[in-house]
């Protein structure tokens, strides 16, 4: 630990460590629009700058397996990974703290893209969080770690397949890629647009960060923009929570001025932004060229910024060190709505994208494929069962109620038991509108049961997430959409220290009057 003083709630430990926001989205995108132009020459130039490593080195279970939806297409989950590694002579000069060996996840940002391509979903994971995380092997380095408690963010020590295993672990969402970032391509790409537009709801100066604004809005560039997505003392409540505020509202505002500004078409520039970037980037295998990379910013871009939630996982206090959190109940809410593909975007007025991906559509079912269905009741409403069983029944299918005991279940699913049964599981979800994520493998089950849980307690079709559901999967998640920012709350707490005596962040602006304003 250094020598600063601990914010009041929930400090994440050193603040010199690197504080910045991923500029993975906005990579991707700047790379589809900069190749674009291109053609092969950029393709083979900016490919020889990735580098790659295993996505999941966990020694036990696996990154998960994606299941499609009820028309063959796949959702995508990113892990975006901020390192505040002193690696190079870059990021040295740019985080400081040389002497340090180690690389901590100092940004860790699980991005979902839904199957249909609508909707986007990025919880951020406080990196002071502590739990159970597993053994890993780092194939880079040799070095072996055991099962442990820790906090999560120091599992990048043993490289970023082992920080997707403990992502994996907390939270059971499947990851399909990974991307690591450090400091070296921030400034570059934050350049790319003229600037990014930020808001603050008060004066600020953060004296570990070094940003110092006055109340209202900025367009950040350099290290002024480096300074903020690293600042945390100066937001909230001084914590790691309060930073994901500045790192939401900034890449909110990347994003939009990505999608908005006619000199993104400006292939010279583009190409300058999109060398520095790649040059910053380690991804897993499967993303290991400029080709992969350019599709998965397509997948992005298909989507509106107003589909586009940005979210915290839920945390309470560590009852061992407050200054550290652990997850709160409220968490496994948010996490099954992930998994099971629901949007957390409000819903639209008019009529949804008609993105879709190049996935064949499953076939519908037909009469001559019917077969035997027991329906189970676990969502604490009588009559479920034999309600569903009867239309099941109308609907051709042979039908039965299982009237055994059990505990109600949270969350809906369609067990199956072998490959056969797994086409039969299929053509069930399909005309439930069950998503595929739904499925899973039960070696007791005879036939295909469907387990109707607590998330499902009306109606004969599977429900869209509804606007109560959506609010108690986001409860204290400090939601937000892309397509609008509102100005970043400024701590009043003494979260900063000016000339060796606590104060807030408010009062240090006021009284540094010989530092320059980042902007300025």
């Amino acid at each position: 630990m250094s020598g600063e003083q601990q914010p009041v709630r929930h400090s994440t430990g050193a603040a010199r460590r690197g504080r910045w926001l991923t500029f993975t989205l906005y990579t991707l995108v700047v790379l589809l629009l900069a190749t674009a132009g291109g053609g092969f020459v950029l393709y083979t130039r900016l490919n020889a700058n990735i580098s790659s490593s295993e996505l999941y080195t966990g020694t036990t279970g696996s990154a998960g397996v994606q299941q499609a939806d009820d028309q063959g297409r796949f959702p995508v989950n990113v892990l975006v990974i901020g390192t505040d590694s002193r690696s190079s002579k870059a990021n040295c000069k740019l985080g400081g703290a040389c002497d340090e060996t180690h690389s901590n996840a100092d940004v860790e940002l699980l991005v979902h893209v839904s199957a249909d391509r609508t909707n986007i979903t990025a919880m951020s994971i406080p990196r002071d969080t502590m739990t159970d995380l597993p053994g890993c092997d780092d194939p880079a380095t040799g070095e072996s770690v055991g099962e442990r408690y820790g906090q999560i963010n120091t599992s990048l020590n043993y490289g970023p397949g082992c920080q997707v295993a403990a992502v994996h672990q907390l939270t059971g969402i499947t990851i399909d890629h990974f991307v690591l970032v450090d400091f070296a391509g921030v400034i570059a790409m934050s350049d790319a647009t003229g600037g990014v537009e930020v808001c603050v709801d008060n004066n600020v100066y953060d004296t570990y960060s070094h940003l110092k604004l006055s109340k209202g809005k900025h367009t950040l560039k350099g290290e002024a923009a480096l300074q903020f997505v690293r600042t945390r003392h100066g937001f909230g409540d001084g914590s790691d929570l309060g930073r994901t505020y500045g790192q939401h509202a900034f890449l909110s505002a990347a994003i939009r001025a990505l999608k908005d500004r006619g000199t993104l078409l400006n292939p010279t520039k583009l190409y300058g932004v999109a060398n520095a970037a790649t040059k910053a980037l380690t991804v897993d295998e499967k993303l290991s060229g400029i080709p992969d990379l350019v599709e998965l910013a397509g997948e992005f871009n298909k989507v509106d910024t107003d589909r586009i939630t940005f979210t915290t996982m839920q945390t309470v206090p560590d009852p061992e060190n407050p200054n550290r959190v652990v997850p709160a109940d409220a968490a496994q809410k948010l996490f099954d709505t992930i998994i099971a593909d629901r949007s957390l975007s409000k819903d639209k007025t008019a009529a949804t994208s008609t993105a879709t991906s190049s996935a064949s559509p499953t076939p519908q079912a037909t009469t001559s494929t019917f077969f035997s269905v027991q329906v189970r009741n676990r969502s604490g409403q009588d009559g479920r069962a034999k309600r569903l069983t009867r239309a099941l029944k109308t609907e051709g299918y042979i039908a039965a109620t299982d009237s055994s005991s059990g505990d109600d279940q949270a969350t809906s699913a369609i067990l199956y038991n072998g490959s056969r049964q797994l086409a039969q599981a299929e053509q069930l979800a399909a005309d439930l509108n069950m998503p595929s994520s739904l499925l899973a493998t039960d070696e007791e089950v005879d036939a295909v049961t469907l387990v109707v849980g607590e998330d499902w307690t009306k109606g004969t079709t599977y429900p869209k997430i509804t606007k109560a559901q959506r609010e108690e999967a986001l409860s204290d998640a400090h939601a937000s959409s892309a397509d609008k920012s509102g100005c970043v709350p400024v701590s009043t707490q003494n979260t900063v220290t000016y000339q060796g005596v606590s104060m807030s962040p408010v009062r240090a602006y006021e009284l540094a009057t010989d530092v320059p304003d980042s902007d300025a």
